[in-house]
């Protein structure tokens, strides 16, 4: 799962999996048009693994192989602490000090992020929104919680977020009350896995993604809010899934 060059002070300053941000990218991308996903290995060089990747992700969950996979340890804090729109998602940051522990690999919590529709399907199940949540080891190794959404009560915890979200990209806000990431998650921790890619550009393949098989509610007006805020789907269409395994 070494990611050469993919430092963790990068992560630090720029990570987001749904707009990285390298010092010097001149490359613009999107998800529509010639900006569009489908165009992404074009835009830059460093962009080429986003078409010519066998690990890409997303992926459609079908087909996963029964295994005894290990409960993840999830240590989380309340440390959701500022809001910012990059134009192509909308990002909680995150304080240092919660982490997940899987296979006794210990990752800490950088941020959360929002796709709707969902990036990943199950089972060709595609739901009105998804959340990422991603982690970092101390190498700079990737790890990313994803979790469903679909439309039900209002999500409170969420809405600790959404009350300040910014409508216009590029702003931020810094939140009064902390996002507790622990009160997204569904109560059951069960999840699929399999190895994959950041979902936006430069497309860096070794990620562990751990996809929750349970699903946690939003309000129709939260993800309207959201939708509104975006202007526009913000998912890349489901990858080859090629030769990898996905477990349950």
């Amino acid at each position: 799962m070494q990611k050469k060059g993919f430092g963790l002070s990068l992560i630090l300053v720029g990570l987001c999996m749904s707009s990285m941000v390298w010092a010097g990218e001149k490359a613009h991308w999107g998800y529509s048009g010639h900006e569009g996903p489908e165009h992404w290995g074009e835009l830059d060089p460093k962009y080429a693994i986003c078409s010519e990747g066998k690990n890409q992700s997303p992926i459609n969950l079908t087909g996963m192989i029964e295994s005894e996979l290990p409960p993840i340890t999830i240590s989380y804090k309340p440390g959701g602490n500022v809001v910012l729109n990059n134009g192509h998602s909308i990002q909680v940051n995150y304080m240092p000090g919660s982490t997940i522990t899987v296979d006794g690999h210990a990752f800490e919590l950088k941020q959360f992020h929002f796709h709707t529709p969902s990036e990943n399907t199950i089972e060709g199940h595609s739901y009105p929104m998804e959340a990422h949540f991603v982690h970092a080891d101390k190498e700079g190794n990737l790890a990313v919680i994803a979790v469903m959404f679909e439309v039900g009560e209002k999500n409170g915890e969420l809405e600790k977020a959404w009350s300040h979200m910014p409508e216009n990209s590029g702003e931020k806000y810094a939140l009064p009350a902390s996002v507790d990431a622990n009160m997204l998650l569904p109560r059951d921790h069960d999840y699929y896995r399999f190895n994959g890619s950041l979902t936006t550009p430069p497309c860096s393949e070794g990620v562990w993604w751990l996809v929750m098989k349970s699903d946690s509610t939003v309000s129709k007006e939260q993800i309207d809010k959201f939708s509104h805020a975006m202007h526009h789907p913000n998912n890349r269409p489901v990858q080859p899934v090629n030769a990898r395994v996905i477990l349950k």
